[in-house]
């Protein structure tokens, strides 16, 4: 397994995942609900930090490697799900939201798996609709953790609720996206299955 700091700032933001859910069960007596939200949105924001620079750093000083390429987009998954499971908990989201998030992941995940296997993963590189969900889902998720105004004006649970809606639709949006360029390959190793079943 390589290691270098742009593998050390993913592990970081692994690590960082439990501190996002676990500061909501920590007794009232040591933390407020308001500081509560204020820690775990501290957290989220500086794990997203690192998952943008390790990225960054490592495309700098080149030291992209297959390991890190898997273990990027892992972490990124479970902090968004610790973060969404914690928040339905709490009854800040949806749980149907939640369900169709987490539910476009795992799916999208397995396709792009199983197209690399094919050696078709450029089929299924990240889209702009992709990149702009990820955008409304990473403003999202701090916004519904903090859950309290903001400046004394936003309404960060109000707005952070609208933003993951829209986040859940381009979610769906980019799934279909993702699925119709990957069809045709899907089809043609069904073909290939079928025509080999009947030989």
């Amino acid at each position: 397994m390589p290691f270098n700091i742009p593998i050390l700032l993913t592990w970081l933001r692994v690590a960082l995942i439990p501190l996002v859910v676990g500061v909501f069960y920590l007794p009232d007596v040591w933390l407020t609900p308001f500081g509560k939200g204020v820690a775990s949105t501290t957290v989220f924001i500086v794990a997203a930090i690192t998952d943008w620079f390790d990225g960054y750093l490592a495309r700098r000083w080149n030291e992209t490697s297959s390991f890190g390429a898997f273990l990027d987009p892992v972490a990124d998954k479970l902090m968004v799900a610790g973060a969404l499971l914690v928040l339905v908990e709490f009854e800040r989201v949806n749980a149907v939201i939640a369900f169709i998030i987490i539910g476009r992941e795992i799916a999208i995940s397995a396709l792009r798996e199983w197209m690399a296997l094919i050696g078709a993963s450029k089929s299924v590189a990240v889209s702009s609709i992709g990149k702009i969900k990820t955008t409304a889902q990473m403003i999202a998720i701090p916004m519904l953790l903090y859950s309290d105004t903001l400046f004394g004006v936003i309404d960060t649970r109000y707005w952070g609720a609208w933003l993951l809606v829209i986040a859940a639709v381009l979610t769906v949006w980019s799934m279909f996206y993702y699925l119709r360029k990957a069809w045709p390959l899907i089809k043609e190793k069904t073909d290939e299955g079928d025509a080999a079943g009947r030989s």
